[in-house]
């Protein structure tokens, strides 16, 4: 029989699923209804928990086609990991981006309750680790660390799909290469400074050695932003202009820094 599937902002049934201990009509009836409303609705998986049930059950489409009945399935070992792009029908219309595991092994039971054991990989091992995050009452949401959580969070509110239109960090990797400048740029000044009270003519090459690095870190900065920023394309501060603004102010502050430096100490 076909059924409803939860969505929200529906809860959904209980907390945690409850392991099947009777291997019975009651149980076949189920495993029959959530192959019915995957095909109904052209999933390649469902748990229990999606129609309302509280039972340890979900089915998993396999590669080949075949649907695999998983009952009690725990997960024992995995390895690897991947980031997929997801779609759940509990929030119809919205994806992201979650970080899986790649591989991994499982035991559960059959519908005859004799245990079983699988390898998995791929989409399979994906859609597998999907369907038992549903058995612990949990969906792809507790997946995602707490930036992306809140914009998923924001997505629900006001609309928008954080998969296709990505969500915005507050820190970037490139920001560390601008500290990096800017520990330099600070170094080159004390250097000045000092040149002011000691006349020492290795002063000034230490500025020539600190203004190639900070040329060289402005480079690097320039294009690690640009391929950083390729991940998040909604975000203003990802955009060619902000980065090449960046790179031109931090090397107008060399230019400053060096144009005093060659007055007073190369002179």
């Amino acid at each position: 029989m076909i059924k409803n599937i939860i969505t929200y902002p529906t809860p959904l049934s209980v907390k945690y699923a409850t392991d099947v201990r009777s291997f019975n009509e009651e149980l076949f009836s189920l495993i029959d209804d959530l192959k019915d409303t995957m095909k109904e609705n052209k999933l390649k998986g469902l748990a229990a928990f999606q129609i309302g049930s509280f039972y340890n059950v979900a089915v998993v489409q396999k590669d080949d086609g075949e649907l695999l009945e998983l009952i009690n399935p725990r997960l024992i070992t995995h390895s690897g990991s991947v980031i997929t792009q997801e779609s759940t029908a509990y929030y119809p219309g919205k994806s992201a981006k979650i970080k899986r595991y790649e591989n991994i092994s499982i035991v559960y039971q059959d519908r005859d309750g004799k245990d079983c054991s699988l390898q998995a990989s791929g989409e399979l091992a994906i859609i597998i680790q999907r369907k038992m995050d549903y058995i612990f009452g949990a969906t792809f949401i507790q997946r995602m660390d707490k930036e992306q959580k809140e914009s998923f969070e924001s997505s629900l509110a006001y609309g928008g799909d954080i998969g296709e239109a990505d969500y915005c960090p507050t820190e970037f990797k490139r920001d560390k290469i601008i500290k990096g400048i800017n520990i330099v740029l600070l170094l080159m000044l004390v250097n000045l400074i000092t040149s002011f009270f000691v006349e020492l003519e290795s002063l000034w090459s230490y500025q020539l050695y600190g203004s190639y690095s900070a040329m060289f870190l402005t480079v690097v900065y320039f294009f690690y932003a640009q391929y950083e920023g390729k991940e998040y394309t909604s975000c203003t501060s990802c955009q060619l202009g902000n980065i090449i603004g960046t790179a031109l102010f931090m090397l107008v502050k060399l230019g400053v820094i060096m144009g005093v430096s060659y007055y007073f100490m190369a002179n």
